[in-house]
């Protein structure tokens, strides 16, 4: 028998009714959102899946594009409190369910960021936030991100780092559109390597070692390509006066290794011992992204647990993955 109890799976997708209808109303013409599954919003369709693992929790986030994308300054706000106040509404309800909700947040309008955080982790009991690796082109180590870092800090709840790239950003200079899917398939794991890169090196991470940040698909690239890392800045270091390093006080790749990874990369055992060899087991976390994917989420909820199951490390640790490091990160009353 299984010495894990339950599976939180601190990584998945959801759209209130409430957000939904606004959606529909005012933002159905947009390219960039897609609500035709219904287990973002069904909870009856949600549930039934869920209901074939035993033990299953979810953690819950705002389903893509970014609020940002859809809405300027001036109205970003309000969208943001409708789906935020929808996840808490759900939370409530289904305690048994939903372990917990993360704040979608207006990161074009900084002042009202600040103050949704506030709102939703005092108010509605979330347990984080969640943002992307830009916020409308802009790098998210731009100064004008620092206090949210700060305010996370001062919680001690973890930021969760979604990727985010969209088809008009072509894959070459010759061209106005992404092809074959590139920005998506390979886009987003360099978009968040990207995100994680210019944190290490803009000394986000150094100012603020305490930070959170939770990254989707298993760290992107820094598990397989961390050597690369460590040798190319060491070969900066002999040609432009190790300028990278400068106002660091530890080796570059140590910072790559305060981030956390979830293992939501499907069937990918191999992939998740790579995370595990870099990460370390206490900073891996359960997750499936669920709702995507051409089954409703059931197939990426049966993979990604098998996945860990065939991860060839202790039952113990597999538990840590599945449920403990959750419980720790998120500081769930479970």
């Amino acid at each position: 028998m299984n010495p894990w109890q339950l599976k939180i799976d601190s990584f998945t997708h959801i759209m209130p009714l409430e957000f939904k209808d606004l959606m529909l109303k005012n933002y159905s013409s947009s390219p960039l959102l897609d609500i035709r599954n219904p287990a973002m919003y069904d909870m009856d369709v949600r549930f039934r899946i869920m209901d074939r693992y035993e033990g299953l929790m979810h953690v819950v986030t705002l389903a893509s594009p970014p609020i940002e994308d859809l809405a300027g300054p001036d109205k970003s706000l309000d969208l943001c409190k409708v789906a935020n106040d929808g996840m808490a509404e759900l939370v409530f309800k289904h305690p048994d369910r939903f372990a917990a909700a993360v704040a979608s947040l207006p990161m074009n309008n900084m002042d009202a960021a600040l103050n949704e955080v506030d709102r939703t982790i005092n108010d509605l009991k979330f347990r984080g936030v969640q943002i992307f690796t830009n916020v409308n082109g802009k790098p998210i180590d731009s100064p004008e991100f620092l206090p949210l870092y700060e305010k996370m800090v001062h919680y001690n709840l973890p930021i969760w780092l979604h990727p985010w790239r969209t088809p008009d950003f072509a894959d070459y200079k010759t061209e106005e559109k992404s092809k074959y899917m590139l920005h998506f398939l390979f886009g987003w794991p360099y978009e968040t390597t990207a995100a994680m890169t210019r944190l290490v090196f803009s000394r986000v991470l150094e100012k603020y070692p305490s930070l959170k940040i939770i990254t989707h698909h298993c760290g992107a690239l820094i598990p397989s390509l961390w050597q690369r890392i460590t040798h190319g800045v060491d070969g900066e270091e002999m040609t432009r006066r190790g300028k990278m390093k400068q106002g660091l006080t530890k080796a570059p790749i140590e910072y790559f290794r305060m981030f956390y990874a979830d293992t939501a990369i499907n069937d990918n055992t191999p992939g998740l011992m790579n995370g595990y060899a870099f990460f370390g087991v206490d900073r891996l976390l359960f997750a499936s992204d669920m709702p995507y994917d051409n089954q409703m989420g059931d197939r990426k909820t049966r993979e990604n647990i098998a996945a860990v199951e065939k991860m060839e490390i202790s039952d113990l640790e597999k538990k840590k993955i599945f449920e403990d490091n959750a419980r720790v990160l998120f500081r769930l009353p479970l």
